[in-house]
């Protein structure tokens, strides 16, 4: 992708896109090879955040080279962390322990990262200076009162727009902070994860329940800097009395990038693709559950353990999918992937049915709004619901142009499209790519899928 994309205002540490990027595939081809992509976006942040606050020098491996890892990188710099890196997916983080952060000098900027505005809010509200939290224009629309409500119970104070939406003007309240039960409405890992991290700093204990699992980084990795966090079924327990002592942290490939390849090497003919060291986590395999139910060809390969988490090479060959009712105990397992998922259903004999997934209408899109409009522009029939959509699948992909509305998982997912288009597909709004998979591109091409940008 060209380097004049964007730039990074040294003062405000903010991205300046100096121009827009255009995805365009050629339509049909097949994917074909062994690749190995970037490491876990949701690791990489937990690495970060928890790095910063042991003791003791902390090394990651396989560390995500990418916009939203690096906006908390940056924040945690800014409050007196140092912190090498990354090169070649290496970072060093010289740790400053749990009371060692420090008031930064100016407002913390996150750029489109979700992630790191939620779990900061956390993790800042048991802090004994105030913070500001800012970012893009797309990170300051998303809902931030699924965080902001549960800490306040905690007694935290954190100051919001009037529509609960950033920038969070947070104030410290070092010691002030009461541990409280709390029973998640939708499951949500980062909300779970901003509970936990705000827990470390609260009298007692914090206890979260989810509805339906979710990602369980956030605890993997604090039992693996030594603090302890129980687990009782549904629940999360965690309490202040704690420290976190420095580790080795090696990411494993991230599966939500793995998985526009897992859909592309489904739906395309004569496709044979090996993806070298995913994560599978259970919490994050919902994915391939789902394209398995479907009926992909998707093998788990040399399976391991890394740093606690599940880790394996998967291989996926081409499959005639059919349509299926995706089960809802699956829905949170695979929130990230549904994009993609969507472009496999077109493709599908029969109809697929979406439900419970109303947590996609606030991501960096409303991806359950956004994808029907596109798929509907490529001749696709797909139906909008309330959580959820309703596809028909087994016609032909069209050409045309769609607009991706800044969603790099949207860009991405009908760049995958292109394989089983009858023409040239346009996907407008294409820079956020760079958030979350800045090799997409690179490593789609070594495959075999057309796609040129401009």
């Amino acid at each position: 992708m060209p380097g004049s994309v964007f730039s990074i205002n040294k003062k405000t540490k903010k991205i300046n896109m100096s121009q827009t990027i255009t995805f365009q595939v050629q339509p049909g081809g097949s994917l074909r090879g062994e690749i190995r992509v970037p490491g876990d976006k949701s690791m990489s942040h937990r690495s970060i955040m928890l790095g910063s606050l042991a003791e003791g020098v902390t090394h990651v491996t396989g560390f995500l080279n990418a916009e939203d890892a690096i906006s908390t990188l940056e924040a945690f710099r800014a409050m007196g962390v140092e912190i090498e890196g990354p090169v070649n997916g290496e970072v060093t983080i010289h740790g400053v322990g749990k009371h060692g952060l420090k008031a930064p000098a100016k407002p913390l900027y996150l750029g489109n990262s979700g992630t790191s505005m939620r779990l900061l809010s956390g993790l800042l509200a048991g802090q004994p200076f105030d913070t500001v939290l800012t970012g893009d224009k797309s990170l300051e629309s998303r809902p931030m009162k699924r965080v902001t409500v549960p800490l306040a119970q905690m007694g935290a104070e954190i100051i919001t727009q009037e529509n609960g939406t950033a920038p969070l003007h947070i104030k410290g309240k070092a010691g002030k902070l009461q541990g409280i039960h709390y029973d998640m409405p939708i499951a949500s890992a980062q909300v779970k994860s901003c509970l936990l991290l705000a827990g470390m700093y609260a009298e007692g204990e914090t206890s979260v329940t989810e509805p339906a699992p979710t990602r369980d980084h956030t605890e993997r990795m604090l039992n693996g800097f030594g603090y302890p966090v129980q687990r009782e079924g549904s629940t999360a327990r965690i309490s202040n009395q704690g420290k976190l002592t420095a580790a080795r942290i090696d990411v494993p490939s991230d599966i939500s990038s793995a998985a526009f390849f897992l859909v592309g090497a489904s739906i395309a003919p004569d496709s044979d693709v090996t993806l070298r060291h995913v994560g599978i986590n259970p919490t994050r395999t919902g994915v391939i559950d789902i394209l398995r139910l479907m009926g992909a060809n998707i093998e788990v390969l040399n399976e391991r353990e890394v740093g606690g988490e599940p880790v394996a090479d998967l291989r996926v060959r081409s499959a005639s999918l059919k349509g299926i009712n995706i089960p809802e105990h699956l829905v949170p397992l695979a929130i990230d992937e549904f994009p993609v998922l969507f472009v496999a259903a077109a493709c599908a004999e029969g109809q697929t049915v979406l439900t419970g997934a109303e947590e996609l209408r606030v991501k960096e899109s409303d991806r359950i709004q956004v994808m029907a409009d596109g798929l509907q522009i490529l001749g696709v029939d797909a139906q909008p619901t309330k959580d959820g959509m309703v596809i028909n699948g087994g016609g032909h992909i069209g050409s045309g142009e769609v607009e991706s509305h800044g969603d790099h998982r949207i860009a991405m997912s009908f760049s995958i499209a292109g394989l089983r288009a009858n023409g040239p597909i346009t996907i407008r709004d294409c820079a956020n790519v760079n958030t979350s998979f800045p090799e997409f591109r690179a490593l789609a091409t070594h495959l075999g899928l057309a796609l040129t940008s401009f």
